[in-house]
């Protein structure tokens, strides 16, 4: 009996005993490629005869994906997973599993070996295809399993169980090569490695035939996109290759490193993003900027400086003057001065961000900026703040630009904190609110932008 066949032998038997599937939650810490990552561990449930739910009492596997980026996430990980021990006492056949990149790094794997002993299995971010495997010899032998990464290579044809029918994550390329003195990442996702181009156009073909109607691809660094792979085909070429797909979609990407963002790729963009036609590629990009010093930019080993930075930016405004333009930020890296926070300021004033990501410098074990002379605490936190002050003004004089506007709005669902409310996004990625039927949900709308404030709008539809 294969690993398959065992697997599918054992939910028959639960179900049989239960009265019902045996059940599967699955629980996503982290960013995008993260929740893409989910999305394949859930599908592969799911074909193994699992049953979905958000109720861990009726779950008898659970699995957390997590998250390593900052502290915090993993200390949030750490406690939650803590709480299963009484699940575990209460329902026998319930195996947990914990995966991603927490415990892709060592020191972590060990911790939850020893301090986590009703933790079945323990697999890194490169063993998602693996996952009917490592359940099949939990099935057979019981004991409990310990995966670190040893294969990075491409599985395709693995199923996928989408959260949504109108949006969808398409991962074009894992890993990272950048090795930035405060990022765990290429420790824990390995090195860079792209998807075939046939594969990645033959899945956005997929989503488009069934009605999705936004698609953002997936990446550590997208414009690294081809690099081992192919001589003459880059990440411009695939959004090139993309539009050519008919359908009523838009394109999205993230994430770019400004260091390989290309002219040739803004070009791309421009080309298939003009508002006087049904726009292929969203004008809106993400350009993670982490500091506005030279200085420290060199000690993140970044490999750009801000001129560099500021021409890509004026080379995209040159050629889209209306693109929004995001970004992401670090506060308090490891020997910031006041006067490099003030480059960082000085950024947010000259570039003029629709909407950024900031976060507080948090210590990654095993990076070279654990070593570094650190930022006080009350320092980093006060710059933040400041940081914080700067950027709220600008995006709400920025979103006040819109009022009066008609803007076209993927309608995404109720709002969180007002179910009166829809909720979707422009193409320039603004979340914007206003009062309609669920009709609406998982199609575009017209709306018409009535207010705004720091973090969204408010509009009124336009009937048909």
């Amino acid at each position: 009996m294969n690993s398959t066949e065992t697997v599918i032998n054992h939910t028959k038997k639960l179900t049989e005993k239960l009265g019902r599937k045996p059940g599967v939650m699955i629980r996503t810490f982290g960013c995008q490629q993260n929740e893409a990552d989910s999305e394949v561990l859930m599908g592969i449930a799911l074909s193994l005869g699992y049953e979905k739910t958000d109720d861990e009492k009726k779950a008898e596997l659970i699995i957390y994906n997590t998250c390593a980026v900052r502290e915090h996430a993993e200390l949030k990980a750490l406690s939650i997973t803590g709480q299963l021990k009484h699940l575990k006492s209460e329902n026998p056949d319930l195996i947990v599993c914990i995966c991603g990149c927490m415990v892709s790094q060592e020191h972590r794997l060990s911790q939850m070996k020893g301090s986590y002993p009703y933790v079945d299995i323990l697999f890194g971010t490169a063993e998602h295809g693996k996952l009917t495997d490592y359940l099949a010899d939990k099935i057979k032998k019981g004991g409990r399993y310990f995966h670190p990464d040893t294969d990075y290579s491409i599985e395709e044809g693995l199923p996928v169980k989408r959260e949504s029918s109108f949006k969808a994550w398409v991962s074009v390329m894992y890993g990272c090569n950048n090795f930035c003195t405060y990022c765990v990442v290429p420790y824990v996702r390995g090195r860079e490695r792209s998807r075939r181009k046939e594969c990645i156009l033959e899945e956005v073909k997929a989503l488009v035939a069934d009605g999705v109607k936004e698609i953002t691809l997936l990446g550590q660094n997208v414009n690294s996109y081809g690099k081992g792979l192919y001589t003459d085909y880059d990440f411009a070429d695939l959004l090139e290759d993309i539009c050519g797909i008919e359908g009523d979609y838009l394109i999205r990407f993230m994430t770019s490193h400004p260091k390989d963002a290309t002219e040739k790729l803004i070009d791309v963009m421009t080309a298939h993003s003009q508002p006087d036609s049904r726009p292929r590629i969203a004008r809106q990009f993400h350009l993670p900027l982490q500091s506005g010093s030279d200085r420290v930019l060199k000690a993140m080993n970044r490999h750009y400086t801000r001129e560099r930075y500021l021409s890509l930016v004026d080379y995209m405004r040159e050629k889209m003057p209306d693109i929004a333009i995001s970004t992401d930020i670090i506060v308090g890296f490891p020997t910031e001065t006041e006067e490099d926070f003030e480059g960082t300021l000085e950024m947010l004033e000259k570039i003029r961000y629709d909407a950024f990501f900031s976060f507080i410098y948090s210590i990654r074990k095993g990076t070279p900026a654990e070593k570094m002379e650190q930022v006080p605490e009350k320092v980093k936190s006060e710059r933040f703040m400041r940081m914080l002050d700067v950027q709220n003004r600008i995006s709400l004089e920025k979103n006040k630009e819109y009022i009066g506007k008609t803007e076209r709005v993927l309608v995404e669902g109720r709002s969180k904190t007002d179910g009166d409310m829809l909720t979707g996004r422009n193409e320039k990625n603004r979340l914007i609110h206003f009062e309609g039927d669920d009709g609406y949900i998982g199609s575009f709308a017209d709306v018409e932008v009535i207010s705004a404030d720091t973090y969204c709008l408010t509009g009124k539809i336009l009937k048909k």
